[in-house]
């Protein structure tokens, strides 16, 4: 839709990546004339499972050949090849543009020489990746394979509020290992022999694991558990440990025979085995649906491997309601940050991630558990406090240690290298050139109105459709301020939409956009953070977006975000840059024909007294109930207008926000009506022209009360 050719798709584990690729390809072979296909992994167990799903997919038992340890292609026309097979007969002796489609699996691994051999080289119609987890353990980049970019992503909170992947009950256990000693290696963790030691032949741990999963796990005597361990040895004694505790249970690594290893999972499967204990083996591209327990018995700070191993156990099955995982947490070396790994679960700023810990996570998906004994409770939030800087000065530390280590700092590559988010640069009113001289690095000349525009800056963080992204970005690379009268009305519109933003503090600007333009251009420094400001917003973009159908010279776009500021500026004149005052829930644009419908679908944060706690909710992807304010009847002028909006040729667009601390509503509209309840208030079923995202739809409807 965008004409980019280079995509990453970031699905959690067990949600059909794969499933998705073989989609993908079936539909772009109506559009290749060869179609060639080369499909990408490192291991055969994953290339066997996907060209299986390709054969059932594209409904063609003989689709493919495999092309890894002892099969070899023959046609040479759709392949399945690991990397290991491609790297050894020579990525040269390929043509480069002999594949149309090249789709590389687990691409978290393309950091690896080999693979960006394979990269340099191929240059096919469309490279699509896949992965579960872009954030890599050891912090190399993937992303710059794709602009920076990921195209679509379906992360494990919304898998499981989608219910495609099983909910989870996890206990963070206090196990008492001390790991401080332990060596440890920068990208890699701990030393693996060291930490073999510590843990194997520990049988006081490993009675202490044996007791917590009888007493933590529903029914112990019939669970189906993956545990991961840290070595061989490690794996070996866990296993004679649950044998000997009544539960049967084996240890598999990667010299482990094939054969083997597959009758391990089998028997695990029919329910012969309790346990199986695995080192680095089934992390990535193992398909048991009926685990139900997971043991982690790796302290591991990878966030990719955390989510990897989490996934094993959350592939949905008959009569399987929860996973329960079991994670052992001891002291660890300040190198070590559990905060990684939570923030890739939980998401959200450190703070954020410290408020839920303490509050024992309360915003979980429907049907989720997390759970830290007290001790444990305490050993995470030490650590986290300590692994990243949270003060002003602590952050201005933080970037002068980055910008040691780079020719050229900006905003993209400092939140990259530090680990903080962007809402942690743009906290407390700062912004990222306010940070730039906190840490003594060189900006642009001040401003008159400088200290009112950087502020302002962090009041663009919702931001998240390419149109405004693109043209922001155009404006704050022009090095003169454009001359507003002579852009079309949808550029006056859209430099309106940011206009009213940056100055809506600044009292000494006058009314016309092109006095906005000549005092916001003034400000070089502003103009450059706005420019870095979009490039890491343009990589948050995380839903299709629609153009308006109703008003296509208004720049707004469906499933994308706006401000009241905003959505009014984008229906503007083009010229004044004031906007009226909008407080209340809906507006009638009268030049426009428009209903503008703005609601908040979660009421529970005390902000609305009874009379106006309205009740808005998802009825399904295409249906919003609706109710109006209090005193619109159905009869009224507002109440027909609504009932006979099409009739009349007016619009409705509704725009929705999840609590009233959200600046910015998600457009869902255009909206149709269905019929309606009541009276003052109306409670109005609306019909979207345009679907809700699955997402949405899942927070939107549990926002029923």
């Amino acid at each position: 839709m965008q004409g980019r050719h280079r995509n990453l798709l970031v699905s959690a584990t067990g949600t059909g990546k794969t499933v998705m690729a073989a989609l993908d390809y079936q539909r772009l072979r109506s559009r290749l004339p060869r179609a060639r296909l080369l499909f990408i992994a490192h291991r055969k167990e994953i290339l066997e499972q996907s060209l299986a799903t390709f054969r059932h997919a594209l409904r063609d038992a003989a689709f493919g050949e495999l092309w890894v340890g002892g099969d070899r292609p023959t046609l040479f026309e759709h392949v399945f090849a690991s990397v290991q097979s491609l790297t050894a007969a020579g990525i040269t002796n390929i043509d480069p543009d002999h594949f149309d489609v090249v789709i590389i699996d687990e691409f978290h691994h393309a950091a690896a020489r080999t693979y960006k051999a394979l990269l340099d080289h191929l240059c096919p119609v469309e490279l699509l990746a896949l992965t579960a987890t872009p954030e890599r353990g050891d912090e190399e980049p993937i992303l710059q394979w794709f602009d920076g970019r990921i195209a679509a992503e379906l992360r494990l909170w919304d898998a499981i509020d989608q219910h495609r992947l099983s909910p989870f009950a996890y206990y963070g256990i206090s196990d008492g290992v001390d790991y401080r000693g332990v060596s440890w290696r920068r990208g890699r963790g701990y030393d693996p022999q060291e930490l073999s030691a510590l843990v194997t032949g520990d049988h006081a741990l490993a009675r202490l694991i044996v007791a917590n999963v009888a007493k933590v796990v529903p029914n112990a005597v019939s669970m189906r558990a993956l545990a991961f361990c840290v070595s061989v040895a490690h794996a070996r004694f866990m296993a004679d440990q649950f044998n000997a505790a009544g539960l049967p249970s084996i240890a598999v690594w990667a010299e482990t025979p094939e054969q083997s290893r597959r009758g391990a999972l089998s028997s695990l499967a029919a329910g012969d085995l309790r346990v199986v204990f695995s080192v680095d083996l089934f992390n990535e591209g193992v398909d048991v649906p009926s685990v139900d327990t997971l043991l982690l018995l790796r302290p591991t700070d990878s966030p990719t491997v955390f989510l990897q191993q989490l996934g094993r156990g959350l592939r949905r099955e008959p009569g399987k309601s929860v996973c329960t995982v079991l994670d052992f947490v001891g002291q660890h070396r300040k190198e070590f940050q559990f905060y990684r790994r939570f923030g890739a679960l939980l998401g959200g700023t450190r703070k954020q991630l410290e408020k839920q810990i303490e509050s024992g996570f309360p915003f979980l998906p429907s049907g989720c558990h997390m759970q830290l004994d007290a001790v444990a409770t305490e050993t995470v939030l030490q650590n986290i406090r300590q692994s990243l800087p949270s003060t002003w000065p602590a952050k201005a530390r933080e970037l002068q240690r980055v910008a040691e280590t780079t020719s050229e700092i900006t905003l993209k590559r400092f939140l990259d290298e530090s680990g903080l988010s962007l809402e942690d640069v743009y906290s407390n009113n700062h912004c990222w050139s306010d940070l730039l001289e906190a840490g003594g690095l060189p900006t642009l000349p001040v401003g008159p109105e400088e200290r009112a525009l950087r502020r302002a800056l962090g009041r663009l963080l919702h931001l998240d459709d390419e149109a405004r992204i693109k043209q922001y970005r155009a404006f704050a690379q022009a090095v003169q301020p454009p001359d507003i009268r002579t852009e079309d009305l949808r550029t006056r519109r859209l430099f309106h939409m940011l206009a009213t933003v940056l100055t809506e503090s600044v009292r000494a600007v006058d009314e016309s956009l092109d006095d906005a333009a000549s005092l916001i251009w003034k400000h070089p420094q502003v103009l450059q953070e706005l420019n870095e400001l979009m490039q890491v917003l343009a990589q948050r973009i995380d839903h299709v977006q629609t153009p308006l159908s109703t008003h296509p010279e208004v720049p707004l776009y469906v499933h994308a975000r706006y401000t009241r500021r905003e959505i009014l500026a984008a229906f503007g004149d083009g010229e004044n840059l004031k906007v009226p005052e909008w407080r209340e829930g809906v507006r009638w644009l009268p030049d426009a024909q428009v209903d503008l419908l703005a609601f908040t679908l979660d009421k529970a944060s005390g902000h609305f007294s009874p009379t106006t706690r309205y009740r808005d909710y998802a009825i399904s992807r295409e249906l919003i109930h609706w109710e109006s304010q209090s005193g619109t009847r159905a009869d009224s002028d507002t109440g027909l207008r609504y009932q006979q909006h099409e009739v009349n040729g007016s619009s409705v667009l509704p725009f929705a926000r999840l609590i009233t601390e959200d600046r910015a509503f998600w457009l869902l509209g255009p909206a149709s009506y269905v019929n309606h309840e009541g009276d003052r208030p109306m409670g109005i079923t609306w019909r979207l022209l345009h679907e809700l995202p699955g997402d949405l739809y899942a927070r939107f409807a549990a926002a029923v009360s």
